[in-house]
């Protein structure tokens, strides 16, 4: 039986088509979600899309964390469920508190979007086990509110509970996709929950699927065969 991987669709989401794709292509079902219905329609998995849910009113993600269906995600994900955070979705995951930290503006007050160089930090995650540690990848990035924050105790726990899922890479030209983009903590792009179940990042994987869009790579096709995989073997 194929692995049917739900996306919910927010007022404002502008990615869950693009995600819908990606999952598609890594060849699971995509079963589209509405964030007013409870219902997860027995999806084995949930993603949370990009976009500008609710318009980012109050805090991007702040509203959206109180639709229907995120009473249903917090309660699967707790036992359980894979569910993954993309730009706007890692911004609801801190706010359901299924991730820790915030979401801030970016530090230079812009909004931006380019290809995003980044390094694999944690490679056994239900989303990320096809990667190898290390591994240093092109994702395109788009975001306003993209800058990772949180306290130094919690930072700190997310260090040495190898919490950091991606990080961005430094030290080379921005123009190649090299610094933080945003100004977040320890340079932080992604994070993972103490089970590896739940993963927000910034970055967008589902524009980076196919060789003719996006980065013109392939390197954000993992994440969705990641979860195809584990879901199969589970």
């Amino acid at each position: 039986m194929t692995a049917r991987i739900g996306v919910v669709t927010f007022p404002g989401s502008l990615d869950d088509r693009d995600t819908q794709r990606a999952i598609k292509l890594a060849g699971a079902d995509p079963v589209a979600l509405w964030h007013k219905d409870k219902d997860l329609k027995q999806v084995d998995a949930v993603v949370l899309p990009g976009g500008f849910s609710y318009g980012d009113y109050l805090r991007a993600g702040a509203i959206s964390r109180f639709s229907p269906v995120m009473e249903t995600v917090i309660e699967q994900a707790k036992s359980g469920m894979p569910v993954l955070g993309i730009c706007n979705g890692f911004q609801i995951l801190t706010e359901a508190h299924l991730l820790p930290g915030a979401m801030l503006g970016n530090n230079h007050l812009h909004f931006i979007c380019r290809d995003q160089k980044l390094r694999v930090e944690n490679a056994d995650t239900a989303w990320t086990s096809d990667y190898e540690a290390g591994q240093e990848i092109h994702i395109p990035l788009k975001n306003m509110d993209g800058r990772y924050v949180a306290d130094e105790r919690t930072l700190d726990m997310l260090e040495a509970e190898g919490r950091v899922a991606f990080r961005y890479v430094v030290g080379g030209a921005a123009a190649d996709g090299y610094g933080n983009p945003n100004g977040s903590l320890r340079d932080i792009a992604g994070i993972t929950n103490e089970a590896g179940n739940v993963v927000g990042l910034m970055p967008h994987p589902e524009h980076a699927v196919e060789p003719l869009i996006g980065t013109g790579r392939t390197d954000g096709l993992p994440f969705f065969t990641s979860i195809l995989k584990k879901l199969v073997n589970a």
